[in-house]
């Protein structure tokens, strides 16, 4: 069973109560926020090999997230969190090629705003930012000026580096935000340009001298493969995952709405320290699984039908990428048996095939001569289902993206033998598109020093084990939703 009864999480509303009272501080928090999953060592390695990579004739200058509007909570952009560790808005990052000097921008301290929302850091706090993320030296933000004013007294000026591609905030992945982008600038009535779009040109109108370049493809390269603490988070956040379907996985009866498996999902990810999702639930249940990325969650669970849910939380800035399917009356029919059955059974021949030195192309070729005679043996009754099954095994994209701090990850692995620390979404699938019937299992796994590590084996995988699983009670069923019935008068 995967080590299901080892993690299971069978708690009475007395005892979830208790875990809260126990996680709670009973004093205020009247210090800056400072993140503790990184020393300031890792900082200083990455900010070395981004320098290593622009050499001694050029600079590289990175922008920090935008404060948040209204009443959002700030959450910095994986790309500055990455270099530095720091979690204020409006910060700016310079590096130095020539001198291997980081100097960190920073506001100055707003009283008047920590007087509201409690003690940030500023740039006041020079050494407390410098202890955080090991940089040289803190300046507030309108010292930049003077600092760029140096590289361009005397030509010719350096090459300054700096991202071009858009920022990853929360629960946002590249891919998607260039996808949005296109959609504004194809709007005749918005058309505005990206934030990197607006940096680069305040650089070029105040400082013409400067050759700029994109510091995009280096960090990316750098984020591929995962550190020892990179690992540990991601690890965490899957576990996260794990708990959080398989909650929601005992709660489902039919007559439920997808949203509310979504919920009982995400309170397992907030109690458990998770700062948020790491992208929209993928909570679908019937023919809305059919639509990859489906997110509006609001349709009722139905007799007979299979749910998919794909959701991972935010943990210290990393997340996971996790998807499980079940039939919403808890017993597979027969078709979806085989189907299931055959899913797993891929997914098996993949992870077996998982280690340095091979290519992503050996896993599936090899995978695929494998299960080749698997659909002789599970005899699918319905030539649709064969045939599917035939199709997904000439399918290349099995072995799906990178993972990590965007749950579409940055940087590109194929085409060339795994290496360690390479953290990505193991998904096979297939397609009936006659009956709009998407049928997938994700895990997410890393490359180790002698082969792999799948951070989800602990969920139900086969049949059986989900069957079993389903049997018993979960959230939804202690805590039943309030159907709209008003609550009773206070006692007097």
């Amino acid at each position: 069973m995967h080590h299901i009864e080892g993690i299971r999480m069978r708690t009475t509303l007395l005892s979830l109560f208790l875990l809260l009272v126990a996680g709670s501080s009973t004093t205020a928090q009247d210090h800056a926020k400072i993140q503790s999953d990184f020393p300031a060592e890792e900082f200083i390695e990455r900010r070395a090999r981004v320098m290593d990579a622009i050499g001694e004739d050029a600079i590289a200058l990175v922008q920090g997230g935008a404060a948040a509007p209204g009443f959002l909570v700030f959450r910095q952009t994986n790309e500055f969190y990455y270099l530095t560790g720091i979690e204020v808005p409006h910060s700016y990052l310079l590096m130095d090629g020539r001198s291997r000097r980081s100097l960190l921008f920073l506001p100055r301290r707003d009283a008047r705003k920590e007087r509201g929302e409690g003690r940030m850091l500023s740039a006041e706090d020079v050494d407390q930012a410098k202890a955080a993320s090991g940089v040289d030296d803190v300046f507030a933000i309108d010292q930049i000026g003077r600092q760029l004013y140096g590289f361009v007294l005397r030509p010719p000026s350096p090459t300054l580096y700096t991202f071009m591609s858009p920022a990853e905030g929360r629960a946002q992945s590249r891919d998607e935000n260039l996808i949005g982008h296109a959609s504004h600038v194809s709007d005749p009535w918005d058309g505005r340009a990206s934030r990197e779009g607006a940096f680069v040109r305040k650089l070029r109108e105040r400082y013409p001298q400067f050759p700029i370049a994109d510091l995009t493809p280096i960090v990316d390269t750098m984020r591929l493969h995962k550190s020892p603490r990179e690992l540990e988070l991601v690890r965490r956040a899957s576990e996260l995952a794990g708990m959080g379907i398989m909650e929601a996985m005992r709660s489902t009866k039919p007559g439920l709405h997808e949203y509310q498996l979504d919920a009982a999902a995400y309170y397992i990810y907030r109690i458990n320290g998770a700062q948020g999702e790491g992208y929209r639930s993928i909570t679908a249940t019937g023919t809305n699984a059919y639509f990859g990325h489906y997110y509006r969650n609001d349709a009722e669970l139905k007799d007979g039908e299979l749910i998919l849910m794909d959701h991972a939380p935010d943990y210290g800035y990393y997340t996971s990428d996790i998807a499980r399917m079940w039939p919403v009356n808890g017993v597979f029919s027969p078709d979806q048996r085989k189907l299931y059955t055959f899913i797993v059974r891929y997914s098996e021949a993949l992870l077996s095939r998982l280690r340095p030195g091979v290519t992503p192309d050996q896993v599936l070729d090899g995978a695929a001569e494998e299960m080749a005679p698997v659909i002789e043996e599970l005899e699918f009754t319905n030539p649709l289902h064969e045939q599917a099954a035939q199709e997904a095994l000439s399918f290349r994209g099995h072995l799906s993206h990178p993972v990590g701090l965007a749950v579409h990850d940055v940087g590109r692995y194929r085409g060339r033998p795994f290496e360690t620390g390479l953290v990505f979404a193991l998904d096979p699938m297939l397609w009936v598109h006659e009956e709009r019937l998407y049928v997938r299992m994700e895990d997410v796994v890393a490359i180790t020093a002698d082969g792999v590590e799948n951070f989800t084996d602990f969920m139900p995988r086969t049949v059986d084990e989900i069957e079993a699983f389903m049997r018993e009670e979960g959230a939804l069923q202690l805590v039943p939703p309030n159907p709209g019935t008003p609550p009773p008068p206070p006692r007097r």
